[in-house]
């Protein structure tokens, strides 16, 4: 982890595109401020944490979502393959082989 010391109203830069200015420092508080281009996410991070959270659980079925889908397919009738097969020899619809 890189550390830095900022005065008020000093930046940092990540990147070319992204600067972190110091904006007001309260006792305990550090107010930040961030310009960054619109297709970088910006997020505190507890909030980050929950988004990726909430889209976990999104993309994980519950197990009764699970078991109610296997009871639903168990309903489907059963599908036969209709392999195609070849008749035996001398069978109608064969054909000799040439001489």
């Amino acid at each position: 982890m890189l550390v830095l010391s900022r005065r008020v109203g000093e930046s940092i830069m990540i990147g070319q595109d992204v600067t972190v200015t110091v904006l007001e420092v309260r006792s305990d508080l550090v107010r930040l401020g961030i310009k960054a281009p619109r297709d970088v996410d910006v997020h505190r991070e507890e909030v980050f944490l929950e988004l990726q959270r909430a889209n976990r659980a999104a993309a994980s079925p519950s197990s009764a979502a699970v078991e109610t889908l296997a009871e639903d397919l168990s309903e489907v009738p059963k599908v036969r393959s209709r392999a195609r097969q070849t008749p035996p020899a001398g069978a109608a619809g064969s054909h000799p082989e040439p001489a």
